[in-house]
């Protein structure tokens, strides 16, 4: 074949020794960027607070703008999901890098060049997923759920908002994996292109389908405010039109290779 693998064969015990340095290299790279998160994990929470304390500072009530806890661990588990949520974060290219040096020496020229860009656009997709959650659909959704509150009075008792340190972590958490997922849709939709799954023919002829389908996905992840909604089904949809796009250059590729092999057959 024209194409050789670039290392030579390795017995499966030197595979898995291989395997565990990389995880090794992963491990140890995830627990000193905790270490380093959890000391400044209060100071990474008020960064994910700040839309809904902008919003309650800007009522000119500085004794609203407080959040509460119930449990005298709350506080602490919490700040120790947000330290493991921004080192997995920070630490994904060197998980990345690692499971790249471990599959990259078995694979063929093709193959490397097919899955090293689908290694770098996944993460860059995810993080622009969560910059569009927090700098867009928290507000928004923020706002729209303190229009609930009311002052009271005439017999009724107010309703106003208390919230809970661990619960606004789970629900911005929430939203910043469902919107950094939705946003892989070019990644996944290509590489079922590649190994022929799907086509762009397919997903074309699909594509009233899948527009319902992403504001049924829009409707369940977002607040149920239109402009929520909105917000997440207009880029999922501009996605999927990449993800067509994206398609029909590998298939246009994978013709062209199909079509050098069979002259070099045939000559």
């Amino acid at each position: 074949m024209s194409e050789a693998v670039d290392s030579h064969k390795m017995p499966l015990l030197d595979h898995l020794i291989e395997l565990r340095k990389r995880l090794l290299y992963s491990v140890v790279a995830l627990f000193v960027m905790f270490v380093f998160c959890f000391y400044f994990a209060q100071y990474l929470y008020d960064f994910l607070v700040e839309p809904l304390a902008d919003i309650l500072l800007s009522r000119g009530n500085e004794r609203e703008a407080r959040m509460i806890f119930t449990d005298l661990t709350e506080v602490f588990f919490t700040y120790i999901k947000v330290a493991f949520f921004f080192a997995a974060f920070i630490t994904c290219p060197i998980f990345l890098t690692q499971f790249w040096l471990f599959t990259a020496p078995g694979l063929y020229k093709h193959e490397k060049s097919a899955l090293a860009p689908f290694l770098v656009a996944s993460p860059v997709l995810f993080f622009i997923g969560g910059a569009l959650v927090y700098f867009v659909i928290l507000p928004m959704a923020w706002s729209f759920f303190l229009q609930f509150e009311t002052q009271g009075g005439d017999g009724s008792l107010p309703i106003e908002l208390e919230a809970k340190v661990g619960e606004y972590l789970s629900l911005t958490m929430q939203l910043i994996f469902a919107f950094g997922l939705c946003f892989q849709l070019p990644v996944i939709m290509t590489l079922l292109a590649r190994v022929g799954i799907a086509s762009a023919d397919g997903m074309a002829a699909k594509r009233k389908y899948a527009i319902v389908g992403v504001f049924v996905v829009a409707a369940i992840f977002t607040p149920p405010d239109p402009i929520s909604q909105i917000s997440l089904a207009i880029p999922i949809i501009l996605l999927y039109e990449v993800s067509i796009w994206m398609a029909r250059i590998v298939e246009r590729k994978r013709a062209e290779r199909d079509a050098e092999l069979e002259s070099e057959l045939d000559s």
